[in-house]
């Protein structure tokens, strides 16, 4: 196991029920992620950590309602309710994450003028997070993912992991989604079109 890393992606307060964007049965997949921690051997987290005012939250955008979109330099934003603000109840990971194995806790979306959805990129595809070159010095060579949501962070961070060359697999089981307007199947036909193995 040692050339595999589990990427458990954003299972924090905020994106599960009650929380200020809670993905539907967002807290069933906390055991499942636990039993996956288990068994691997190399372990990274993913953190949303937003400062207060962040570019993509609709509240920064006078007019603007949760879940429409902007354009931003870099591209079609989707504007989401404040969430996982920096040292908030909402930004720490679900009580019941069996978390402290991990070996890096990678935070994305710190950056006031852009959102970060994958483990590896900001949403400008271009400005690395460094969990890349971490992996790759480590001797890595194929990452499983699992946490929230499927149709966004988790698939936008298996899309990078494969345009880095890793071999990448999303453990469904593991993942809730959004789906906003159809974005779970558009996001399962990048996948297939990029190569990543789901189970």
């Amino acid at each position: 196991m040692a050339a595999e890393a589990l990427i458990v992606i954003d299972v924090q307060n905020d994106f599960c029920p009650g929380g200020a964007l809670a993905v539907a049965d967002g807290d069933a997949v906390v055991p499942v992620v636990n039993r996956l921690i288990e068994r691997f051997e190399h372990v990274v987290l993913t953190q949303d950590w937003h400062p207060a005012g962040h570019s993509s939250f609709a509240s920064s955008h006078p007019g603007k309602q949760p879940f429409s979109t902007t354009t931003m330099p870099y591209g079609e934003q989707t504007l989401w309710p404040d969430h996982c603000i920096q040292g908030t109840r909402g930004a720490q990971f679900h009580p019941g994450l069996v978390w402290t194995k991990a070996e890096l806790v990678v935070r994305k979306g710190f950056r006031p003028p852009i959102d970060s959805y994958s483990a590896f990129f900001e949403n400008d595809r271009a400005t690395p997070t460094g969990l890349g070159g971490y992996l790759k010095e480590r001797g890595i060579v194929k990452v499983t993912l699992a946490g929230l949501a499927t149709d966004f962070c988790v698939g936008f961070s298996a899309l990078d992991a494969r345009k880095l060359g890793f071999d990448a697999t999303v453990v469904m089981e593991g993942c809730r989604a959004i789906d906003l307007g159809g974005s779970l199947a558009a996001m399962r036909k990048q996948w297939g079109e990029a190569g990543v193995k789901v189970i």
